[in-house]
């Protein structure tokens, strides 16, 4: 696991939904789920090489927008087909209203 660094503050989330982060040259998805609570996820679809910042968010899953893959934004499983590689999840720790980030190499 990498340090925690600040990514984004809460204010830079949409309600539901996601925003991408470079993080030290990887892309990370920080994800807001319907509950309010906050997720980092590796951004790119393991089905296709797509980012999945641009997909819907549903209770605690994203949505690949090109075919529909979903993801457990907990565990990062696949739980809709055609994916079904898990993505690689990563730390939150909400400090104030700052997001920070560690990386689970």
């Amino acid at each position: 696991m990498s340090e925690y660094v600040k990514v984004c503050t809460l204010d830079d989330l949409p309600e539901v939904g996601a925003v991408v982060a470079d993080f030290d040259g990887r892309r990370v998805a920080i994800v807001r789920d319907s509950l309010g609570e906050v997720h980092a996820i590796d951004d790119t679809c393991t089905h296709a090489n797509v980012s999945l910042a641009e997909g819907e968010v549903e209770g605690c899953t994203i949505e690949c927008w090109l075919h529909g893959s979903r993801f457990d934004l907990n565990t990062g499983a696949p739980t809709g087909l055609p994916a079904t590689v898990p993505v690689v999840v990563h730390f939150v720790k909400i400090v104030g209203s700052d997001v920070n980030v560690a990386l689970n190499n």
